[in-house]
């Protein structure tokens, strides 16, 4: 896909997602949110940015850390993402926290502005991950620390079906890179290779689970460019993609529930001195 129509999905397809995105996927991504943020110890006085920062999630327990003194900076290429993360963040005005909407690969910052920077689960959607992680380590000071979660290998993701399924509806590619970085040490060398040391991953087995199939299904279908070909689809078409997801994800069925299979991977690094 021209990486400029793979931007314009992915903007407009989160701002589709933002309402839902939280009540589908918060629960479901906290594990490894939660093992990201102990990764890159935070401290109180640091100064933070979050890449693809989407509603706040992981801005917003940053915040927390770093008080008193410090500050997070989010930033989505999404504006309803980022006008929901204020929103949250109007919830506790004690949050050292603020948020602008900003391509992860061309990052309007200075160098050498933060201690840390962190993407939990937005390179995979990038055109060129590798320039936002260059973008990234470019905006740390030498020292900080960099740290990233992407999903794991497609063979462990039970869910990975969906992106053929949408595929099939559409006349392009949705996401056709996005295991990439899940697979053996791809996201390690790609760090490696924007001069990040003392890099170390982590691979984390999770469980997405679903009330019922319904559930499932509003997961799958809400979140960033698969919402942009689903808001698009006809009656016919959502209902053939929900057929083809639901036989996918069969084996993990119980009882009116599902119980999906998922791995993440979580990385840190720091910047030379």
């Amino acid at each position: 896909m021209d990486p400029r129509l793979q931007r314009r999905v992915q903007r407009y397809g989160w701002d589709l997602a933002a309402d839902d995105y939280e009540a589908l996927w918060q629960a479901q991504l906290a594990q490894a949110q939660a093992r990201l943020l102990a990764h890159v110890a935070l401290q109180p006085g640091e100064q933070v940015l979050d890449v693809a920062c989407g509603t706040g999630l992981v801005s917003l327990r940053a915040a927390q850390a770093v008080r008193p003194g410090g500050q997070v900076t989010g930033v989505d290429l999404s504006a309803r993402m980022v006008e929901a993360a204020e929103q949250r963040a109007q919830v506790d005005p004690l949050h050292p926290a603020r948020f602008l909407r900003m391509d992860a690969e061309q990052l309007d910052l200075a160098d050498g502005g933060f201690d840390v920077a962190l993407c939990a689960f937005g390179l995979m959607y990038l055109p060129e991950p590798e320039q936002a992680v260059r973008e990234m380590a470019r905006v740390v000071r030498p020292g900080g620390r960099i740290g990233l979660a992407v999903w794991g290998e497609r063979a462990r993701c039970g869910w990975s079906a969906l992106f053929p399924i949408v595929d099939a509806e559409v006349a392009t590619e949705v996401c056709p890179l996005f295991f990439r970085l899940g697979q053996g040490d791809a996201l390690a060398q790609l760090c490696a290779s924007a001069g990040m040391a003392e890099v170390r991953t982590e691979r984390i087995d999770a469980t997405l689970h679903y009330a019922s199939g319904d559930e499932a299904c509003r997961a799958a279908f809400a979140g960033g460019p698969v919402a942009l070909a689903w808001s698009r689809f006809g009656d016919a078409a959502r209902a053939r993609a929900c057929q083809r997801y639901l036989e996918a994800i069969a084996p993990w069925r119980q009882g009116a529930a599902y119980a999906v299979p998922a791995e993440f991977v979580v990385l840190t690094g720091r910047k030379p001195a």
